[in-house]
């Protein structure tokens, strides 16, 4: 890295060596400014500026030495001492030796870097000033400070007007916006107003930032163009305006080590047109990050947290970026080298391109704009020469004719044999040779109002006619035509101005002004009385041509009149397209090297030269479509020669036919304000414009007829498709009623055979209904003849008994009472367990008939459910409720009678066919029906559990009574059997018998027959030897046993009348 230490020096070089586009990360050189002594020091660089061409930089310290470093010729200069820290600076724009320098005691002093002497000392400011911002045209310049900002006029130094605030309200930045009259200023509260140069009237505000945003604006850029403003604070956020439409279009973030923004520069393009879009932001961290606004992606930085930048200016033609650092030095930037070092690719990506296959189209990329920024060293090298023989022409203007004197220190002369010795400008200091050359003013005011009367209306829609592929330039275009269009009215009505103009425009699309000024100034000294015949081409113009051309070509001219080709054709669209359609862009740019140099008169020379140089394809072509083509495209010929030619003609051309006879000298424009042309018939051009006015009163009337057609014709249309929409409806209505139709007719047919198939049914139900009848009668006469049978058989088995305890009587005196007891006693235990398990048999019988018959009601309802298939699912739920029913009266079935039981069945079978014949004739409530049915079932369930459970209540009480009553009777004949044995003696062994019984566990109540076996064991027990008692004896034996035979036939009738037998119905079921 190249390092220059200023020290004591007053001049020197910058650099041994120029870096350039090879500087190591990007520093071309490092300035530092140090003091040699007893103790050696470094002074710390405060403030920079670079001037309105980017090549000389402006730098201040903090004992006020003021530098100028001349970037082209490799020198600086000590150009000031103020000793006082400057805390800003400023070039003046319009005396390129001056500059305006703001100290540390709140004033502002303007000094002559040539003299190195005081111009004027500006004071009016309270505190310390923070910037100076320089009108375009430079006379005017704002110094701001915290509490207010200054308005100056350069050519007087005088205070024009001073912004005054509020103490709670402070300023942040007040400047001019480019290309513009427009003074934007901004406040501590993110307030930002516009104000108008002339009248100084707010021209608009800026609407408040996103609502909760805490950004607080402290830092501004804009564009070269003053259409966008970019802002940022105390945050990684940055605010983009759009100053056109006074709103916010964008908001940027930041990576997240930037927390707050210092500084904001945007890095000017010279192919952007002034709408940049590489923004530089100096964060908290002293880095300066490059970032594109457009795609916010990070292009490069520069700076280090070791190596951090307290500020940074950029070059107005992009090509340097000055910092200074936080250790007060100076580092230059090449802005080249940077984008290169940015656009880099790793290592390893150069070692995998030269491996051959593996490299990317990406690294492949890059290391194609490497080379092809190096192969453009040479040309610019080549340049540098040129520029320094330039530099040893001006010096010696003072030698020449003062009335060939040019602004810029240039002389005509010198630069016409420049011209005549190279043949062309350098491409370098072309643009300004040519700014020169015409002499602009530079009008900014005049420029300005023409531009804020906004797009001319016949230059709305360009871009149909002129379909331009790049919009920028498309607007530029706009611009210059619509500002043409206000300074003279011919200019809105000429159909060849947008081809005029159209080179200058994409030659100095980036300055609009400088733009403009040159296509003024061709027109009014190039085009000289081009409009006198408008709206027909300049026939006066073409005769001198034509003459020309006969004076120096007459075989050519005769060739030409011999195929009608006149001078409309061969000269007339190279002087409306200046030449642009038929040469290169070197070579038209070669051609206005010389145009400009020379008499207004060589234009129409040069395009003679061009026709004579091109004779010989002329003069084979002998159509007119071929002679047209031939004068509106490129052609092989040497532009050169050409030039030559042209030189030819101005010299040999008799005086009497010269065009510099007929045409006036060139004439610049003038300062301030725009000269008036109007040299055109004005009555012709006034009644153009009312004509065309007329015609677009026409065009807007005929467009409002025919958007009141097209909305009759839509709403027509509209209307249409509502008709055709419902008469669609009505069809599909009508379809849908046949259709219903064809579904009634279709159930209709359904429920015919659903009535058959119901006849069917009831008939088969009817006989199934009748089989069940006559089998329940069966089984009831069956029943009742088992009953019959099972009364008959207790009785012989009472009779039996009877007689068999006669016999045990008589049986008894022989063998011994206590064998015979126990004998008895098993005999009886076994004859009870006969009895059960007959009953047991008898029970289950009943249950398996009970289940048979369950069986039967099942299938019938399967056979329902086969029929109504669409209601299986309630049905089944039906079933499940009449299953539970039938389970719950199988459990009553135990505890009742058999003729109760087939009551209930008969009852429940009633039931089922009435809920079955609802459901048939009910099918359209069927599943609430059954729903209903469901829950009645489950009532009827809960019902029947509950009496179920009142009726073994009910049986548990009668036997409970039933076993009181016969304990009572045991208990009476127990005391009389006491009383008997107590006369007879026989009382401890009726004690003894009674203990084993006891211990036995042979309880009387556990006994269904316990009476007689009781007065069994009495009548066993009551043997003695004493035979006068015996027979009283058995004659109480014999009349408890018919008391005890009636209570048995009593509770025998009881049981029956309260249960009578089922009897047979008299009538059928019917369904």
């Amino acid at each position: 890295m190249e390092r220059c230490d200023v020290g004591e020096r007053r001049r020197g070089p910058i650099w041994s060596r120029r870096a350039g586009a090879a500087a190591p990360r990007g520093v071309m050189v490092n300035i530092i400014h140090s003091v040699q002594g007893y103790h050696s020091k470094t002074i710390h660089f405060l403030n920079v500026a670079f001037d309105s061409s980017g090549d000389s930089l402006l730098a201040g310290d903090r004992q006020g030495n003021i530098y100028v470093f001349d970037l082209n010729g490799n020198r600086f200069n000590l150009v000031q001492r103020t000793m006082q820290a400057c805390t800003a600076l400023a070039f003046n724009l319009r005396r390129k030796t001056e500059f305006l320098v703001a100290l540390a005691d709140y004033s502002v002093k303007c000094f002559d870097a040539g003299t190195q002497e005081l111009v004027s000392w500006m004071r009016g400011h309270e505190s310390s000033v923070s910037s100076i911002s320089v009108h375009g045209s430079g006379k005017y310049a704002i110094t701001t400070s915290t509490d207010t900002a200054q308005l100056w006029d350069l050519d007087t130094f005088q205070r024009i007007r001073k912004l005054n605030v509020r103490q709670s309200v402070g300023i942040q930045k007040v400047f001019f916006l480019p290309l513009s009259n427009t003074i934007l200023s901004c406040f501590k509260d993110n307030s930002v107003f516009a104000w108008e140069f002339d009248t100084l009237h707010c021209k608009y505000q800026l609407s408040a930032p996103v609502e909760g945003s805490v950004l607080f604006y402290k830092v501004f850029a804009v564009t070269r163009d003053g259409r966008t403003l970019v802002a940022g604070g105390k945050s990684n956020h940055l605010h983009l305006w759009c100053l056109e439409l006074k709103q916010l279009i964008r908001i940027i973030q930041m990576p997240e080590k930037v927390r707050a923004v210092r500084h904001l520069e945007f890095l000017p393009d010279s192919f952007d047109g002034g709408s940049n879009q590489v923004l530089g932001v100096l964060s908290q961290d002293n880095i300066m990050r490059f970032i594109n606004i457009e795609t916010c992606k990070l292009l490069f930085d520069i700076g280090s947290p070791e190596e951090g930048i307290s500020t940074a200016v950029i070059s107005p033609n992009g090509r340097y970026i000055a910092s200074v650092m936080e250790n007060g030095s100076l580092n230059l930037y090449s802005v080249q080298a940077l984008t290169q070092e940015g656009n880099k690719p790793p290592p390893f990506m150069f070692r995998v391109v030269e491996d051959g296959p593996k490299y990317t189209p990406e690294a492949n990329k890059l290391i194609t704009k490497v080379t092809s920024g190096r192969s453009k060293r040479p040309w610019k090298s080549n340049q540098r020469k040129i520029q320094s023989r330039l530099l040893k022409l001006q010096a010696n203007t003072s030698l020449e004719n003062k009335e060939n004197e040019l602004p810029g220190g240039l002389n005509k002369k010198r630069l016409q044999a420049l011209l005549k010795g190279f043949g062309e400008y350098p491409a370098k200091y072309r643009m300004f040779v040519w700014r020169s050359l015409l002499q602009l003013p530079e009008n900014h005011l005049a420029f300005s109002s023409l531009i804020d009367r906004g797009i001319h209306s016949a230059f709305i829609n360009i871009q149909k006619e002129y379909p331009i592929k790049s919009g920028k330039l498309l607007r530029v275009l706009q611009r210059t035509l619509s500002a043409l269009a206000h300074w003279s009215a011919i200019f809105a009505e000429t159909p060849y101005m947008p081809l005029l103009a159209f080179p200058f425009v994409k030659l100095f699309q980036n300055n609009q002004l400088i733009c403009f000024e040159v296509v003024a100034t061709v027109v009014v000294n190039f085009c000289q009385h081009w409009f006198e015949y408008f709206p027909n081409p300049p026939v006066n113009i073409l005769g001198m041509m034509e003459n020309v051309l006969a004076h120096h070509d007459k075989e050519l001219l005769q060739h030409l009149i011999k195929y009608n080709v006149t001078s409309q054709v061969y000269a007339w669209p190279l002087l409306e397209t200046l030449l642009s359609e038929v040469l290169t862009r070197e070579e038209w740019l070669k051609a206005f090297d010389n145009i400009f140099s020379n008499h207004p008169s060589y234009f129409l020379m040069i395009v003679v030269a061009y026709v004579i140089c091109s004779r010989a394809s002329l003069l084979h072509c002998n159509q007119a479509a071929d002679f047209e083509y031939f004068f509106h495209h490129r052609n092989n010929v040497d532009i050169n020669v050409v030039i030559k030619e042209a030189y030819h003609l101005m010299e040999a051309t008799p005086l009497e036919i010269h065009p510099q006879h007929m045409l006036d000298d060139f004439t610049p424009l003038t300062k301030g304000q725009y000269p008036v042309f109007n040299k055109y018939p004005t009555f012709v051009v006034n009644y153009q414009a009312q004509k065309w006015e007329k015609i677009r009163q026409d065009e807007i009337e005929y467009l409002r007829e025919r958007q009141l057609a097209h909305e009759s014709e839509a709403k027509a249309q509209e209307q249409k498709a509502e008709d055709e929409a419902w008469y669609r409806k009505q069809k599909l209505l009508q379809e849908a009623e046949e259709q219903r139709q064809k579904i009634l007719l279709e159930e209709e047919k359904l429920a015919e055979q659903r009535q058959r198939l119901a006849v069917v049914k009831r008939e088969l139900k009817v006989k199934e209904l009748q089989l069940l009848d006559a089998s329940r009668r069966r089984f009831l006469n069956y029943q009742q003849d088992q009953v019959q049978m099972e009364l008959k058989r207790l009785n012989d088995e009472i009779a039996r008994k009877a007689s068999m305890r006669q016999q045990e009587t008589n049986a008894i005196q022989v063998i011994e009472p206590e064998s015979q007891k126990q004998l008895f006693e098993q005999h009886l235990i076994k004859d009870q367990e006969a009895v059960t398990k007959e009953m047991k048999e008898e029970m289950e019988a009943h249950r398996r008939k009970m289940d048979l018959e369950d069986q039967r009601v099942q299938r019938l309802t399967e056979i329902d459910k086969e029929i109504q298939k669409l209601h299986t699912v309630a049905e089944e739920n039906l079933a499940r409720a009449e299953q539970k029913h039938t389970d719950t009266d199988g459990r009553l079935h135990p505890q009742r009678r058999p003729g109760r039981d087939d009551q209930d069945r008969v009852r429940h079978y009633r039931e089922i066919v009435k809920l079955l014949h609802d459901n048939r004739v009910k099918e359209a409530e069927l599943l609430k029906a059954m729903r209903e049915t469901e829950g009645k079932k489950q009532e009827d369930v809960v019902q029947n559990k509950a009496q179920l459970e009142e009726e073994q209540k009910a049986a548990a009480a009668a036997d409970g009574h039933r076993k009181q009553f016969l304990d009572d009777k045991m208990n009476d004949e127990l005391e009389l059997a006491e009383k008997l044995q107590r006369e007879d003696g026989c009382f401890e062994r009726l004690h003894d018998f009674k203990a084993r019984c006891t211990e036995r566990g042979i309880d009387v109540q556990q006994m269904p027959r316990s009476g007689s076996i009781c007065l069994n064991d009495l009548s066993t027990l009551a043997s003695s030897p004493h035979t006068s008692r015996r027979a009283e004896l058995a004659r109480q034996e014999r009349e408890l046993m018919a008391e005890v035979w009636r209570l048995r036939r009593r509770l025998t009738s009881r049981a029956q009348a309260r249960h009578p037998p089922a009897r047979s119905p008299a009538t059928a079921w019917s369904p």
